[in-house]
């Protein structure tokens, strides 16, 4: 029986199994390293974070973005955006040097067994854990709108289903949503040779303004610190404080990880989006159908006129909405009865991220609503990874097992709830 069992391998997961092999644990890695990064993310598509913002957490400090970048001569500066293939590729280089093997099989079922779990994967045998941590990412949370959730295959996809964006060349697609992956998406559909209208409920379109240095006068420097999230106070907050965050109030949680940093496209995409991408701004979608192989879109604006718009296709860049009734491999009997943050459908953690069935972790997106939105981040790894394993170590106390090989790799309080 294994001391911890990581469901997921993109940077929470990676992370975590990073700090955990370290601290001597016997620990596996289940996923596909970087899945989210490397299969549904258009080529072309850039970081949005800082490259000094956006590492892996190893607990010496090492692996490295920079340090990575440095090694192929490539610069990971402040103020220039990365490519996304770079991004994925570091996080497989971390893999390899930070983590015990991971291992690349799909995980079916996570579901109590005696004083530990049972975690079944669609390629192999069983595997027995003392503790789980589900680092699943977004993909189980991905939205769409209610209005294209009937529409037949091939008229409707979400952002995130898509690697290739050559196949949408000479056809007009609607792209709905106003935050970055709408934008960039859109940007991008344009310049592989597709018609691309962006559609989105807000009145106008946010931008990012472009970073300041990080090294400012002393006075500039305190008016507007900078952080992982972003620059001012507030996102300083986010992102440095989320043990403060997890301290307030449900309703008061639930709302800025609902609101917090909300839609807005990177300072960088601003002149690619506005030459190429014409916009539908105020425009509400209500109604969609498929009409043969064209699919219209029923539109209201905030005057409440109705505007037609057919198109090939619709991509929706609609984001992802965390819910544990959409984490179709966790017992559904264990999901119904875990405690969640107020009205919601995300687990209540502890400081150490457990939450109130003992053994069973969270990490990433399903966090949000207990430390605030740097848990929708890469930057948010850091602060849950140390944390975690140190709730791993707390719940399993004397019994710790440490493997022979992760030896070698170790170098570089809730009640018990019963579903009976």
């Amino acid at each position: 029986m294994d001391d911890l069992v990581v469901v997921g391998a993109g940077p929470y997961g990676l992370s975590i199994a990073a700090h955990a092999a370290s601290a001597g644990l016997g620990v596996r890695v289940l996923g596909r390293p970087m899945a989210s990064w490397r299969d549904h993310m258009p080529e072309g598509m850039y970081l949005k974070s800082e490259p000094w913002s956006s590492n892996l957490s190893a607990p010496d400090g090492r692996h490295t973005l920079a340090a990575y970048c440095a090694d192929r001569g490539m610069a990971a500066e402040h103020g220039s955006p990365l490519p996304i293939d770079v991004f994925s590729s570091y996080g497989m280089w971390f893999a390899r040097r930070a983590v015990p093997e991971v291992e690349e099989v799909t995980v079916t079922e996570v579901s109590p067994q005696g004083e530990g779990f049972l975690v079944r994967t669609a390629e192999g045998p069983p595997l027995l854990a003392r503790t789980v941590a589900l680092a699943v990412g977004v993909m189980p949370f991905v939205h769409l709108p209610e209005p294209l959730r009937e529409l037949p295959p091939g008229h409707c996809s979400h952002s995130s289903g898509h690697r290739d964006l050559t196949r949408f060349a000479g056809r007009e697609v609607a792209v709905i949503g106003a935050g970055q992956a709408a934008l960039e998406t859109a940007a991008l559909l344009a310049e592989n040779g597709a018609r691309p209208c962006l559609v989105a409920r807000r009145s106008r379109l946010n931008w990012n303004t472009v970073p300041q240095p990080l090294e400012r006068p002393v006075l500039r420097a305190l008016r507007e610190p900078h952080s992982g999230l972003g620059t001012g106070w507030r996102s300083w907050v986010w992102s440095e404080l989320p043990w403060a965050v997890r301290r307030l109030p449900a309703p008061t949680r639930e709302r800025i990880a609902a609101t917090a940093l909300g839609p807005a496209g990177a300072w960088w995409l601003r002149d690619r989006f506005e030459r190429s991408v014409p916009v539908l701004l105020g425009h509400r979608l209500h109604r969609a159908a498929a009409m043969g192989e064209r699919t219209r879109l029923g539109l209201t604006t905030a005057a409440g006129e109705s505007v037609v718009l057919d198109v090939a296709h619709v991509v929706a860049a609609t984001g992802f909405t965390p819910h544990m009734g959409r984490l179709g491999l966790l017992d559904a009997r264990l999901r119904a009865v875990l405690t969640t943050v107020g009205d919601g459908g995300t687990p209540e953690l502890s400081a150490g991220f457990e939450s109130s069935w003992p053994g069973l972790f969270f990490a990433g997106l399903l966090t949000a609503p207990s430390f605030g939105p740097s848990m929708r981040f890469v930057h948010g790894a850091g602060f849950t990874a140390g944390r975690l394993v140190n709730g791993v170590r707390k719940r399993l106390g004397g019994a710790l097992r440490i493997r022979p090989d992760q030896r070698a790799a170790s170098g570089s309080g809730h009640p018990k709830t019963s579903l009976r």
